[in-house]
């Protein structure tokens, strides 16, 4: 039986900070997957003999940070990007007016490299380590808003190309999720103000020289571990980006 470390332990935290530990111990090792219920609260606390108050708070917290699902009268389920509700989960687009028109998921390009310094650093790896990079257009009513760059370890997406990107019109997350096992739970963003390049200004079909948003994220799984780095281009002529700000903890 699985049991948190007693309270006197040089690791300790509250309770229900270690049953939260446990349980992505579970999420991290495929014991729970992408979409499945896991077991009820009084399962739960007797499988890690605590109360379920304590494994409620705990799945609170990993409901709050888009680990799990609760669906009222059916169970808590672990968060998956099948769900097309997921896929704004990290894009944080929005129209100027009105609501985003219909999405057009389109890559351009995928081939192998040799990581760099940065791309090294951001992802972990050695220094000329294998890698994948992605480049793709999203397109909102067929106007171009988003240009990627997508850098990937290629030891976790070793047998991904083009044609599997063009084949699967799911997300991008999605397709790690159900085809490599890499489930995306947190990203980190930073984002700044450049120029468009002469590359960036021909996908975006905007003037060399525009004003665009420039959002780098780091994306990580359980763990913490990161599995990719993203280097959004956005144009916000018609567009913005758009994040609601709660109280936290």
């Amino acid at each position: 039986m699985n049991r948190p470390p007693p309270v006197d332990s040089p690791t300790f935290s509250p309770l229900y900070r270690q049953i939260r530990a446990l349980m992505t111990r579970s999420l991290q090792s495929n014991d729970w997957r992408p979409g499945d219920m896991i077991p009820s609260e009084a399962e739960l606390a007797l499988r890690f003999g605590v109360s379920q108050g304590t494994v409620r708070k705990a799945i609170d917290e990993m409901a709050a940070d888009n680990l799990l699902v609760r669906r009222q009268g059916k169970g808590t389920f672990v968060a998956t990007h099948n769900d097309q509700r997921s896929f704004f989960r990290f894009l944080r687009l929005a129209a100027n007016e009105g609501e985003l028109p219909a999405l057009e998921n389109i890559p351009l390009d995928c081939w192998r490299g040799k990581a760099g310094v940065d791309v090294a650093r951001v992802l972990a790896l050695e220094p000329g380590a294998a890698i994948i990079i992605i480049r793709r257009v999203l397109r909102f009513g067929g106007e171009p808003a988003v240009f990627d760059e997508i850098y990937l370890p290629g030891e976790l997406f070793s047998e991904l190309t083009l044609d599997i990107l063009k084949a699967e019109p799911m997300s991008l997350y999605s397709l790690f999720e159900s085809r490599y096992g890499v489930c995306p739970v947190r990203a980190d963003e930073r984002l700044r103000a450049v120029s468009a390049d002469r590359v960036s200004a021909g996908i975006l079909q905007v003037a060399e020289g525009s004003p665009l948003l420039l959002v780098e994220r780091i994306t990580r799984t359980y763990a913490d571990k990161p599995v990719e780095w993203r280097r959004g281009y956005y144009s916000t002529m018609n567009f913005h980006y758009h994040n609601e700000l709660g109280s936290g903890r």
